[in-house]
C-alpha cells in the first residue's frame, strides 16, 4: 500500500489533484492510504513552496499545479 499526501490548504487545485489520485488507484488496482494535509507548518516542512504538493512513502514527487493524469498513472505503476 502506497501512503500518499496531498499537500494544499484545501483550494480547487487540491481537492482535483486528490481525486485524480483516487481514480487512478481504483483503475490501476493499487491500494492507496491517501491523506489531505492542510497544515501550513506540514506542507513547508516537506519544503513545498506551492500547492498542491504530492508526497508518495515520504518524498515529495510534485508541487505546483495540478499533475496530469499519465504523471499520477506513473506514480502509481512503481
Amino acid at each position: 500500500m502506497k501512503k500518499i499526501q496531498v499537500l494544499g490548504t484545501g483550494c480547487r487545485n487540491c481537492d482535483t489533484t486528490a481525486k485524480m489520485i483516487q481514480e487512478v488507484a481504483a483503475v490501476q488496482g493499487v491500494a492507496i492510504d491517501l491523506e489531505k494535509v492542510t497544515d501550513m507548518a506540514a506542507i513547508l516542512g516537506h519544503g513545498v513552496m506551492s500547492t498542491p504538493g504530492v508526497v508518495i512513502d515520504g518524498q515529495v514527487v510534485h508541487a505546483g499545479g495540478v499533475p496530469d493524469r499519465k504523471k499520477i498513472e506513473a506514480w502509481l505503476a512503481v
